[in-house]
């Protein structure tokens, strides 16, 4: 199929329906229209105002009724249909319509808002053609990674394996600067994404750097990477007794760490101090009774002894009179003063000793349920605030957590629930006291997820007079007031909640699998799975012709059941079957779907000049054929006729990569570039 066709032919069968005009279904119609498709929305009311201006003229029909009715979707034209988008605020509701169109259209391509993980997987395997996630799923990864302030702009896993997209900044220390060519730092486990040399220059298309260029100080590096080779951790031969002792330490550290936390935390309880109150004034009273008891007694009756004396106060102090005095016969020679005195010391000790109990109980209770609720201090300096506990703040706190950073979280809500996030440090209430109590002048970032854009506003407002350097990450569902924010605030990361979540699922409405998504530069790059078809235009095409003419990067390649290969070679052919992920923006994909791979910048050639060894023709000219994609006796009569320049075309990376590889069999070689010509 050749690519005019294959256009032709996506846009007379591109028809979406997007179910739900919220704002999720508004920004979702909005990028679907970026892919220049035909867009049908459904919507129970009319909206009073819309979120998006304009928005009724991007639709080529807008229906109202219930999405879940077979009339409605008939009117959509749900045979007819490519994709239907179901993002309206009701999970039931998004789950019952794909349950009907699945009916009227066993083709169509289902795309689900739903935050129930178990359902869409069991939905998954019963209607097939399927791709469901939340909105609070996709943006959270957005919000945390905005918060690090460090290098690090993405982070996914990927087939068992944690990637990570870096941006680092080059000084004259880096153990890169002035030491490597970029194309160099291109590994099984590195992949170059953009250079930028300039700091002005903050937006670079993918592939759009010079791979023969050194790295210099001052530029700005773009990479994805495996988390295991971040670090750097030198391996230190140990004796089997420093082993042994290494593993039960780091066995027996997070149980120490358990137990100096609590201890620490006990010794926090303000219980204690009204302990010791109440404990000192009923033990000194108690204590001045029994003393004065005893000598009494053994005064009285000088037969006895101090020590039975002894006893027979605490008889008394614990409420023992009738223990002592019960059973005395009328003519008993005790005087009534002794008497009187023994049943004040019965009274006097019920009273102190049932205060005593009363409040030892009121301790182990308070004791009980503040370890049950006890969360650790709030950090001091360098840490990252997360406001509102919402769905999006309490994705967007643990995923701070699993990636071990310090953080501290403020809700607005003063019935939060505490088992909500037990290990993240917590402040609750009016969010003017809270930021003077979570330590705002040494926080790194200042993570603003709540419902209400105004609130979010002045909260950032509020931390940026306190701490006029922090890292401010504002959530808003509103693109002018996104745009007017990035005007007014410096170091500000405005996210639209929305817009981010839409663009993966108007990506998932071509048949895509989105894995994941991250912010680069304010771009949303989507990580997408592919698996060629026999039909698809990509079939056939090499993984250099597929990312450079589509701008994309291939982060993995898998043929039918074998091993993945993550950071793909250029030259590798790709069939139908093949599954392929690839790091991609919306536009990247859109030219995947329409099949306007760029041609414009397939502009460069090899001039071969010398070949020294004449060993090498044969492999060289395997070499060429290999990776540009020509024939193979094409690729022999160059080698045998040069000085001779390639008859095909080639893109510039390319070609840089041609030209490194027939140099390593001393060729001599030159870049062409064909418009010149």
């Amino acid at each position: 199929m050749n690519e005019q066709t294959s256009e032709q032919t996506n846009q007379e069968a591109a028809h979406f329906v997007v179910c739900g005009l919220g704002s999720l279904g508004q920004h979702c119609v909005t990028a679907l229209k970026k892919f220049g498709v035909s867009v049908v929305a459904i919507e129970k009311e009319l909206p009073k105002t819309w979120e998006i201006s304009g928005l009724p003229r991007l639709l080529d029909q807008l229906i109202i009724g219930d999405c879940r009715e077979d009339d409605i979707l008939e009117q959509a034209k749900i045979k007819q249909c490519s994709a239907i988008l179901l993002v309206t605020s009701d999970e039931e509701v998004n789950a019952q319509t794909a349950l009907t169109v699945r009916q009227l259209n066993p083709t169509i391509r289902l795309v689900l808002r739903s935050s129930r993980e178990n359902l869409n997987q069991l939905l998954g395997e019963q209607l097939g053609n399927f791709f469901a996630s939340s909105v609070t799923l996709l943006a959270t990864t957005a919000f945390a990674l905005a918060g690090l302030e460090d290098d690090t702009i993405g982070l996914f896993s990927l087939d068992g394996e944690q990637l990570k997209v870096i941006k680092r900044q080059i000084n004259s220390d880096d153990p890169w600067c002035k030491r490597y060519l970029l194309h160099e730092l291109n590994t099984k486990r590195r992949r170059i994404l953009s250079h930028i040399p300039d700091p002005t220059l903050s937006k670079q298309p993918f592939h759009d750097w010079e791979t023969s260029a050194q790295i210099k100080p001052g530029d700005t590096l773009i990479y994805i990477e495996l988390v295991e080779t971040i670090s750097h951790i030198p391996v230190r031969k140990t004796s089997p007794l420093r082993w042994r002792y290494a593993q039960w330490r780091s066995f027996l550290q997070p149980f120490i760490a358990r137990c100096q936390l609590e201890i620490k935390n006990f010794k926090q309880f303000e219980f204690l101090k009204q302990f010791r109150s109440i404990a000192a004034i009923c033990g000194l009273t108690v204590i001045v009774l029994l003393i004065f008891g005893t000598i009494l007694f053994s005064s009285y009756y000088p037969e006895t002894t101090i020590l039975h004396a002894f006893y027979a106060t605490i008889i008394l102090l614990l409420g023992g009179y009738g223990d002592l005095f019960g059973q005395f016969k009328a003519d008993s020679n005790i005087p009534g003063w002794l008497q009187f005195f023994s049943l004040l010391l019965t009274v006097v000790g019920t009273v102190f000793v049932g205060i005593l109990y009363a409040s030892l109980t009121e301790i182990l209770l308070a004791a009980k349920f503040d370890l049950n609720s006890s969360r650790p201090a709030i950090p001091q300096e360098g840490h990252l605030i997360v406001v509102g506990l919402a769905r999006i703040g309490q994705g967007v706190a643990a995923f701070l957590q699993e990636v071990k950073q310090s953080l501290v979280a403020i809700s607005l809500k003063g019935d939060v629930d505490q088992s909500i996030l037990p290990n993240v440090p917590l402040v609750v209430g009016n969010f003017k006291d809270a930021l003077n109590k979570v330590n705002l002048k040494s926080a790194r970032s200042v993570i603003l997820t709540t419902d209400s854009e105004m609130l979010n506003l002045e909260i950032a407002l509020m931390a940026r007079s306190i701490n006029p350097q922090t890292r401010l990450v504002i959530g808003v569902s509103n693109d002018g007031l996104s745009s007017r924010l990035k005007g007014l605030l410096e170091n500000v990361h405005v996210i639209n909640t929305y817009a981010v979540a839409a663009e993966a699922f108007s990506g998932a409405a071509f048949g895509e699998n989105i894995l994941s998504l991250f912010r680069q530069d304010n771009t949303t790059i989507l990580v997408t799975e592919y698996t060629i078809v026999p039909e698809d235009t990509l079939n056939g095409l090499l993984i250099s012709e597929f990312a450079y003419g589509y701008n994309v990067v291939v982060i993995s390649y898998q043929k039918n059941y074998e091993n993945p290969l993550l950071m793909p070679s250029d030259d590798i052919r790709l069939q139908a079957g093949d599954r392929i992920v690839i790091l991609a923006t919306t536009s990247g994909l859109r030219a995947i779907e329409q099949g306007t791979i760029q041609v414009s910048s397939r502009c460069w050639s090899v001039r071969i000049i010398q070949v020294i060894f004449s060993d090498f023709m044969f492999e060289g000219a395997n070499t060429i054929a290999r990776i540009s994609g020509c024939n193979l006796q094409v690729a022999r009569d160059a080698m045998s006729n040069v000085p001779q320049t390639l008859p095909v075309s080639l893109y510039r990376h390319q070609a840089d990569y041609l030209i490194r590889e027939l140099q390593k069999g001393m060729v001599k070689t030159e870049l062409i570039n064909l418009t010149e010509q």
